[in-house]
């Protein structure tokens, strides 16, 4: 691969790629990158160039596994209590048409810490580890002069890796996440009343509910309509999904995937009464996390954004766990509080966003010129109320060859070498049963969704996939 070139942003300033940024900072340090220690963090090689003179807000980033946009009750989860969550949504904005990159753990991990999508970090699925030309959130501003502490799982591709390029690592041990989501919480609680105060912060807080579900769908087999393990709950149990027996038009992929048709009803609300008591315990670890930014006294200059990796599909086309682009799989909360500076208390409904937009607004935030070729977009001026264009499409990838493009209104899905596509008004049929891939009167739809691909596409720089580490 040849050295790709310095680029020029649209300020004027002059944009470097990683390996020109490490490569110079190397240089001047005398250091080589990955000589980071177990739990250690390498040595600064190199300041970014900062626009914002004066104090620099800190950053919290907590990221769920699994859990679904409408999961959360502030976003109308009915049989969900989440009061940190909830609170969280109080004092910012909860995003309502918000897309993962990748409905897949690694591949979606990946594009949250570098802004580009899992093409073009070589991490399309769950065995290889980022590409070493694509920096990440934690090089970046370390290079800045953040502090930048990672907790929890990691999974690229390591489950809980011992150290990470651009991070202190907090070690938390590992397991599943009734056990270390606990851990990674209290030790994220001890690093923020401990902190040095003389630098700001980047933490990321990674806990792993309401993952724990991929286990119940294991097991739930167990379960028969008439011998339920613990009847008493039975009253308790959540109503049924639209969409349960939905089965619009699909690709081969889509038809393959984790279907249930096996399951009873009663199943089914029972998946999602656990599945629900998951989110709970996921949300009291969000809870102490917070709890310790406000004890700490940082809260009041610290942008907090919750977002998960993907969703879970719920009973929703009768379906368990991620990898679809349905709404079940592909939504996810992002929620971000920035007191004195975001909105407070707004949902909102109008904007399309993506996890690839936490990078391009930390690097806005903290005043940092960011990496070159970032595929989001700064969710400063949303958080600040401010009019601002905004993008008219996102782009979802998934089981390496699908896409997914989504509009204010429409969305449509396609797959590599299936001649079944989909379309979906999203306005009309927010629960995806009717696909409207054939039917009259939707041509100049889908003829200008597959434009709308085709030039996304051409777009993007994919790389080679490295390695399998695992």
């Amino acid at each position: 691969m040849s050295e790709p070139r310095a680029r020029r942003s649209a300020r004027g300033k002059t944009q470097i790629t990683r390996r020109q940024f490490l490569q110079q900072g190397a240089a001047g340090a005398g250091m080589l990158l990955g000589s980071m220690a177990v739990g250690t963090q390498p040595a600064p090689l190199m300041a970014a160039p900062s626009r914002t003179p004066g104090a620099r807000p800190n950053f919290l980033i907590i990221m769920c596994d699994q859990l679904g946009l409408d999961a959360v009750g502030a976003n109308g989860g009915r049989w969900v209590r989440t009061p940190n969550m909830d609170r969280l949504a109080a004092r910012g904005v909860s995003f309502m048409e918000s897309y993962s990159p990748n409905p897949v753990c690694s591949p979606a991990r990946s594009s949250l810490l570098t802004g580009r999508m899992p093409v073009e970090t070589g991490v399309t699925t769950n065995i290889h580890p980022v590409h070493p030309d694509i920096p990440n959130m934690g090089q970046w501003l370390s290079n800045a002069g953040y502090d930048t502490v990672y907790c929890g799982k990691w999974h690229l591709p390591q489950g809980y890796a011992a150290s990470i390029d651009g991070f202190t690592v907090l070690p938390t041990g590992g397991g599943q996440g009734d056990l270390v989501d606990t851990v990674v919480s209290r030790t994220c609680e001890a690093y923020l009343k401990s902190r040095p105060k003389d630098r700001p912060f980047l933490l990321v807080a990674s806990l792993l509910q309401p993952h724990d579900i991929c286990y119940w769908a294991i097991r739930n087999d167990l379960l028969v309509p008439d011998a339920l393990p613990f009847p008493q709950l039975a009253a308790e149990l959540p109503g049924l999904p639209e969409n349960l027996r939905a089965a619009p038009t699909a690709p081969k992929k889509l038809t393959d995937h984790a279907n249930m048709e096996h399951w009873s009803d009663q199943q089914w609300r029972y998946y999602n009464y656990i599945y629900n008591r998951q989110v709970e315990m996921v949300d009291a670890d969000v809870g102490r996390i917070l709890d310790a930014l406000e004890d700490a006294g940082a809260a009041a200059n610290t942008l907090v954004m919750l977002t998960a990796d993907h969703g879970d599909g719920r009973g929703r086309h009768g379906k368990v766990s991620k990898w679809t682009p349905y709404d079940e799989s592909a939504k996810v909360p992002l929620i971000a509080s920035w007191p004195g500076r975001a909105v407070t208390g707004a949902h909102d409904h109008d904007h399309l966003v993506c996890g690839l937009d936490l990078m391009s607004t930390v690097c806005d935030c903290a005043g940092v010129d960011p990496p070159v070729d970032l595929r989001g977009r700064s969710l400063r001026p949303l958080l600040e109320g401010k009019p601002v264009q905004w993008r008219e499409f996102v782009v979802v990838e998934t089981q390496v060859v699908g896409r997914a493009v989504r509009t204010p209104r429409y969305k449509y899905v396609v797959y590599e070498d299936d001649p079944v596509q989909q379309l979906f008004d999203m306005r009309d049929d927010p629960w995806e049963t009717r696909n409207l891939i054939a039917e009259p009167g939707y041509a100049d739809v889908v003829r200008d969704h597959r434009k709308r691909l085709k030039e996304w596409q051409a777009g993007l720089k994919p790389v080679e996939r490295m390695p399998n580490l695992v």
